[in-house]
């Protein structure tokens, strides 16, 4: 169990670190596209759609390096003040109730949403560019999926809390615990 742990964790760090630096291409889009529209009046016909596609590729595939982090939003008016044990049990409960049921079922529809997109040749409407839009529903679903792993390496992590294996987890994962 441990050993799925680590290699969970290893991809989810390397697909972090690797999306991260999606963000200079989109700030170098965004930059011309300022720059083209004011100064040149000529507005590109791309930078948009490569702006909210970038975006999203971002912010979907970087979210298994957040959750792997703690790094997502959590409430915890009640969680914060529950001992690490009871926290354990919620995210367990977490996990079984609502995560995996919503993240599972987004993964099915995803890839018949890609599937639809790339059989028909879709594309996106939305400028006078208008790409093909199945590579960033692809995008979309390998974000989820890796979500998906992540979110078995976190309920891992809280079965080897509960059964006394916490030393045995990797000194980054311990933080929570």
């Amino acid at each position: 169990m441990l050993r799925l742990v680590r290699a969970i964790e290893r991809v989810s760090e390397l697909s972090g670190s690797v999306i991260a630096w999606v963000v200079f291409p989109l700030i170098i889009a965004t930059c011309f596209e300022v720059f083209s529209r004011y100064v040149l009046d000529a507005p590109t016909i791309w930078a948009y759609e490569a702006g909210y596609m970038t975006m999203g590729i971002h912010a979907l595939i970087g979210s298994a390096y957040t959750l792997r982090h703690q790094a997502h939003i959590r409430i915890d008016v009640l969680y914060s003040h529950f001992r690490d044990r009871t926290k354990a049990i919620v995210d367990i409960a977490g996990y079984l109730i609502l995560f995996f049921p919503a993240v599972i079922w987004l993964n099915i529809a995803l890839w018949d949403y890609l599937a639809e997109a790339y059989l028909s040749g879709e594309q996106s409407g939305q400028s006078a560019w208008n790409p093909i839009i199945w590579p960033f529903r692809a995008a979309f679903l390998i974000g989820y999926a890796l979500l998906l792993l992540q979110g078995i390496s976190e309920l891992l992590k809280n079965i080897l809390f509960l059964s006394g294996r916490v030393d045995e987890l990797p000194s980054s994962s311990r933080e929570k615990f």
